[in-house]
């Protein structure tokens, strides 16, 4: 077995710490569990940490828990938010735990035979038949409000406004959180709960409500809260979350997120979102430091965490798509793209549309009239004679020459380019 917490360390993934963890990890294989709120179908890089560290936990010899919450769920966490959340359905939920399930299984091993196989729990499973009048005299009784008030995501929400407050709802979540790791500890032998720095309050309630339960001690352990080195949100960009599901970020727009990292946050990320050991990412980052602007290290980091998520092809395919804009590729490598790809590479070029019908179409008109690529025929006779123009990725030089269906891609697109780095994509429709 691997020191588990040794490993974390390193990686710079330890926030806090309750004493006795390590020592207890270092007995023999344990179950740890990270919880899960479903209150979207896919996962982002926000969530990437906690799933990391499970990855980490199983890695290490360990048996991993991954607990969505299909009961807290339905009502919402306040730690670190300003309002609270809009409530979900039952078969809403339903539907985001079976995408979550299917996206963590990239990362968690669920189902070989081998001891410290994954497991997913539900705790609806053990919420829908606890009623409330139960649900208060058996655990409510444990821990006093006082406890409860002195929770720093408690504290929070009733130091803003007052007319925005904290629903009773809310405030019961950390009792609901707590029993979840008391069941998990009676039930699965589970006594560590990992998550982000803003639940330790939640997770201690936890491990309170199993010592005043059943005498025993349970664990803590927090990862920091991910940050970037300009200050601005990790996982944010102008179109909003980085997500795992390859429908909502393509894999090169995810693909292109990580290539485009500062180097102070490359050498963090690398240690928090990769299984590289320790002296193969220490080498990296002193050859990055050799020559940053072949920017090595943004480059590691994005295919180990691209094939991580979305597998070799993916990868190959946004390596390969990211040279579109600025290498030499071909029309072949153009035409393996799918469309999502093109359009996320070509994203915000101008467009122009062409009915099917007007091809075939000589090159000039095609430039100059059916589009306006070119103010005139003459400007554009200027450019092909002057090697000026690609279609597809392919130089043309003859003024001849003319635009079939047969340089349509995608059954909808053709790219023009007019110089080294003006693009167009004409609609044929």
């Amino acid at each position: 077995m691997k020191n588990f917490v040794e490993e974390l360390k390193w990686r710079g993934m330890i926030h806090d710490i309750t004493p006795g963890a390590e020592e207890e990890m270092m007995k023999g294989p344990a179950a740890a569990y990270v919880g899960i709120d479903p209150t979207g179908d896919s996962l982002h890089i926000g969530h990437l940490v906690s799933v990391m560290i499970l990855k980490h936990f199983q890695n290490c010899g360990h048996k991993p828990y991954a607990l969505v919450g299909g009961a807290t769920g339905m009502i919402g966490d306040p730690s670190m938010k300003s309002a609270e959340r809009n409530l979900l359905d039952e078969a809403t939920l339903a539907h985001n735990v079976e995408c979550i399930k299917k996206q963590l299984s990239r990362f968690l091993d669920f189902n070989s035979d081998a001891p410290n196989a994954a497991k997913l729990v539900n705790n609806y499973d053990w919420m829908k038949d606890y009623t409330f009048i139960n649900f208060t005299r058996d655990i409510g009784k444990l821990i006093t409000v006082n406890y409860m008030m002195s929770k720093d995501s408690v504290k929070k929400r009733l130091s803003r406004d007052s007319s925005e407050g904290m629903s009773f709802t809310e405030f019961s979540y950390q009792l609901l959180q707590g029993y979840d790791f008391l069941y998990l500890y009676q039930h699965e032998g589970v006594k560590l709960q990992l998550g982000g720095a803003d639940q330790w309050g939640n997770i201690t309630t936890g491990t309170e409500l199993i010592r005043r339960t059943t005498g025993g001690q349970a664990f803590a352990l927090t990862c920091p809260l991910i940050t970037k080195a300009d200050g601005g949100k990790f996982g944010k960009t102008e179109k909003g979350n980085i997500w795992l599901d390859p429908e909502r970020t393509s894999p090169y727009e995810f693909y292109q997120f990580w290539l485009n990292v500062s180097d102070e946050d490359a050498e963090k990320y690398i240690k928090i979102f990769t299984l590289l050991d320790r002296e193969t990412v220490e080498a990296a980052v002193a050859q990055h430091k050799e020559d940053p602007g072949q920017r090595s290290l943004q480059k590691l980091l994005a295919k180990e965490i691209t094939i991580m998520v979305h597998g070799e092809a993916e990868y190959e395919n946004a390596v390969s798509a990211s040279k579109m804009l600025f290498g030499n590729s071909t029309s072949e490598e153009l035409r393996k793209l799918d469309e999502r790809t093109f359009l996320a590479v070509f994203s915000g070029v101008p467009t122009f549309d062409v009915a099917k019908s007007e091809l075939p179409c000589n090159i000039l008109d095609f430039l100059a009239v059916k589009t306006q690529v070119l103010p005139s025929k003459g400007e554009a006779r200027k450019m092909v004679q002057g090697n000026g123009i690609s279609i597809n990725k392919d130089k043309t030089a003859d003024i001849n020459r003319e635009i079939t269906e047969a340089d349509i891609i995608d059954g909808k697109y053709i790219l023009v380019q007019k110089g080294k780095k003006n693009y167009f994509i004409i609609n044929v429709q």
